[in-house]
Order: C-alpha cells, then structure tokens, then sequence
C-alpha cells in the first residue's frame, strides 16, 4: 500500500463518521520517529449506539459539542491500554473513528523496543498495540491532532478494497457492521468480514 503523501485536513473529519471510517484506510499515520498503514478501523456514532461513550457518558457528550472535528479522544481500556479515537463531525452524522490496527512502516525498531517484540505482523495489530508502539498515551487526549508536531495523516493513493464486519467485543449495538478493514491485509486484528458494499 503506497500513500500519495497529500496531508489529510480538517475537512476530512467534518463528514458523515461512516464515511471516515472507511477512508482512514490506507491513509498512513505518522507520530513522530514512527509511522504505519491504517488497516483497520471501527466507528462509534453519537447517538443511537449503545456501545459508544456518548451513549453512557455526559463527558463524551461534551467533548463532541466542543471539540473540533479531527480531536483526539484517548481513554484506557479495562486499565491497560490506551485507545486512539478521532472525532468526526459531519453535518448530520457525528461521533468517533477507533483506529484499531495499523501495518508498520517506519520506525519499526523503536516499536518493537516499544512492545518487547521481534513479529512485525504483532506490533500494531490491535488497538491497545498500537498505541505503545506509536507511544501515544492521555497526555493527548483532548488535543487538536491538526495542532500536535510531528503528526501527520496522509491520504493513500489507491482505494483499498475494504471488508466489514461486527465491531470487535461489544455486547450493546452488537448488530452494527461498522468494523473495517482492508481486505487483504496481514496486519488486522482479527481477519473475519466480508466485502464491503459501494456508499
């Protein structure tokens, strides 16, 4: 998977979630001396959605209201790993895009220095992998992704063709196929899914 290197903006999060959650794949997240291929994503909508922080928490509601699309919203996981979200806000359609693995391209080294792991295919293959490989933890939580150094998302050059399926250890809005990932690739979490139909 190649990128054309054309950096992604602010108008990119202001459309409908599904829409970027789908086309974060392929796109290459750069977080300083490391960087990987987004392979995999899964969407949380603002309403309607059990399994979302808004659905449960006043707090996340405010951060939707106040923050700017493209913010980061990074939280610990069952006490243990931090997780990426973007925040979307299209016109109509709000909410938050969990990257959830990532195909490593730069920075390896310091990655698995990071995991305590020799296997490529294992250091970004889930979200809380992720996370330690690239280094990102709370402290920015809260913050403009357009405003940190050296962080960058830049756009593929080519459409990836893309698989869906249930979003991964939700029990609520079970039914949702807001799961996606690119169909060929080594480096999901988990390989289930089936292709995606055109928008």
């Amino acid at each position: 998977m190649q990128t054309d290197h054309s950096p992604v903006t602010r108008t990119f999060f202001e459309r409908p979630l599904l829409i970027c959650a789908r086309d974060m794949l392929g796109c290459q997240l750069t977080w300083g001396r490391t960087a990987g291929i987004i392979v995999e994503t899964e969407a949380y909508a603002e309403y309607g959605d059990e399994a979302a922080h808004t659905f449960m928490r006043s707090s996340a509601r405010t951060f939707v209201d106040q923050q700017p699309p493209g913010a980061l919203y990074i939280y610990l996981n069952y006490g243990v790993h931090w997780l990426l979200n973007f925040l979307t806000k299209g016109a109509d359609s709000r909410g938050f895009v969990l990257v959830r693995a990532l195909q490593p391209v730069l920075g390896l080294d310091v990655m698995r220095q990071r995991r305590h792991l020799e296997q490529d295919k294992m250091l970004c293959s889930g979200p809380g992998k992720l996370t330690q490989a690239l280094g990102i933890t709370a402290r920015w939580h809260g913050k403009d992704f357009f405003s940190i150094p050296g962080v960058t998302l830049t756009r593929n050059a080519d459409r990836p063709v893309i698989a869906v399926d249930r979003r991964v250890g939700i029990t609520k809005s079970a039914e949702f196929e807001w799961r996606f990932m690119i169909a060929d690739s080594e480096y999901v979490s988990l390989k289930k899914g089936k292709p995606a139909s055109d928008r």
